[in-house]
């Protein structure tokens, strides 16, 4: 039984530089996608400056700089494809349930009046 002090259960690590963090990603397909297809109120077109200006500031070498603009872009491109997915559904919906109610209460005015005609002609009898 080894009862030695300290026990070193992982290798040690070779001594270098730590591993370089990946890149920040710019987003600029998906702003692109959305600046074209689903620009609400022109959440695209901001999402694509800033994706813009994120591929700049790493081609440049500015990671800091680059990670806050690509963050941004991120948000602004989530925005605008919730806006654009959200929204006309909820519209849509909103229609459906419009017609149908509009036609749950056509039905019942139809029959509030042919009641009320079936009742005037048995007086008139």
């Amino acid at each position: 039984m080894d009862t030695s002090y300290p026990r070193e259960d992982e290798p040690p690590r070779k001594q270098g530089r730590p591993p370089a963090a990946p890149p920040p990603r710019d987003h600029l397909i998906w702003a692109i996608f959305n600046t074209l297809y689903m620009n609400f109120c022109c959440l695209g077109f901001v999402a694509l400056a800033f994706a813009v200006k994120a591929r700049d500031r790493k081609v440049s070498g500015d990671v800091e700089a680059a990670r806050h603009f690509s963050s941004k872009a991120r948000c602004y491109n989530a925005l605008a494809t919730a806006g654009s997915v959200v929204l006309p559904l909820l519209l849509v919906a909103l229609i459906v349930t419009g017609v149908i109610h509009l036609s749950k209460l056509a039905q019942e005015s139809m029959g509030f009046f042919t009641y009320q005609l079936s009742g005037s002609d048995d007086k008139d009898q």
